[in-house]
């Protein structure tokens, strides 16, 4: 009897497994376009929760289609909830928030998930990440990145039609984005996102290496590989992002891609910082970005993401510059399109 039982014992440890959270919106440090909402509040409707941070590209490229699809399904039952759980110090800011959900033109609630709770209880790992819900609160579907975008919209027919009386729908179609919110050219995308604070980074060329938190002289290498980096003029590297201490402060960064951006903010806040960029060593011209002109210029005028390049045409190996003519930028990441 004893071994029985000992037996049993072995076996129900070795299959015991925690409880998963149950997905909840509980935990929101705010809202913004609506009042708090639960989820048991909204069954008989179908949920989708869309999990984003303001200064995410990968996020943007997915807008056109919450967008559609929250205008398109609402009369039919869909109720789009954005859930914002910021990546960087600068996102945890409401004020920061409401200005995007403004520019953006989003509609629907927001959930400002600051505490990561929310994040937390759909055991999410990624931005973007949506999540479907149907009119008995169960989770029926997910899906992460920039992708299964018709395939999602099936699920939420499917989704509708199981609570409402129409089943009129029309076949899912590609939606096409403007702006920042193009699709990213995928045949031509050779250089993954990169950060510069000293956490996350990778390939950073700058002989003698990173000085961390502290006031350091960066010089640049003889040359960069693709998708190495380097610094020139004095900065602080610190966990998060890289600080120029002085005027004229270069960033250089070898890449593969249509789009260029990088996420950046004053040092100070409520100033501004001009620069100047570059691409294989001339004004970018018809190759500028959305955030500067055809010479390069363009002004760093609050904490966000700012497009520097948009190349047209073929697409090679090509490498970036820019100088900032004032002391006093924070530079955050660099991400592409």
């Amino acid at each position: 009897m004893k071994t029985i039982i000992v037996a049993v014992a072995i076996v129900l440890a070795s299959s015991y497994k925690p409880a998963k959270p149950e997905p909840s919106l509980k935990g929101a440090s705010g809202w913004i376009n609506s009042q708090p909402l639960q989820l048991k509040d909204l069954r008989g409707k179908v949920v989708l929760v869309d999990f984003w941070t303001f200064t995410c590209i990968n996020w943007r490229r997915t807008m056109p289609y919450i967008r559609e699809w929250e205008a398109k399904y609402r009369k039919a039952g869909l109720v789009v909830i954005g859930v914002h759980t910021p990546e960087f110090n600068f996102e945890y800011d409401t004020g920061n928030v409401s200005k995007a959900v403004r520019e953006i033109n989003i509609v629907y609630p927001v959930a400002l998930d600051n505490n990561y709770e929310i994040w937390n209880s759909f055991s999410n790992q990624y931005w973007p990440a949506l999540y479907l819900l149907d009119a008995k609160g169960k989770l029926r579907y997910q899906n992460f990145g920039e992708s299964d975008y018709l395939e999602a919209e099936r699920m939420i027919q499917r989704l509708l039609k199981e609570v409402s009386k129409t089943d009129a729908f029309e076949e899912p179609k590609e939606v096409q984005g403007t702006g920042i919110e193009v699709a990213a050219d995928w045949a031509n995308l050779a250089s993954p996102e990169n950060f510069l604070g000293y956490e996350r980074t990778q390939g950073f060329a700058s002989p003698g290496g990173i000085r961390a938190d502290k006031a350091a002289q960066y010089m640049f290498p003889r040359m960069l590989n693709l998708n190495y980096w380097a610094l020139s003029g004095q900065w602080i590297i610190g966990k998060e992002h890289a600080r120029s201490v002085n005027a004229h402060g270069v960033v250089k960064y070898r890449f593969h891609a249509r789009d260029l951006h990088m996420i950046m903010a004053p040092s100070a806040p409520g100033s501004t910082v001009r620069f100047r960029i570059l691409i294989n060593g001339k004004p970018p011209g018809e190759a500028h970005g959305l955030d500067t002109d055809a010479d390069g210029n363009g002004v760093v005028t609050g904490q966000g993401m700012y497009q520097l390049i948009r190349q047209p045409g073929a697409i090679s190996d090509a490498e970036f510059e820019i100088e900032f003519e004032d002391a006093g930028v924070d530079v955050f990441d660099f991400t592409f399109g």
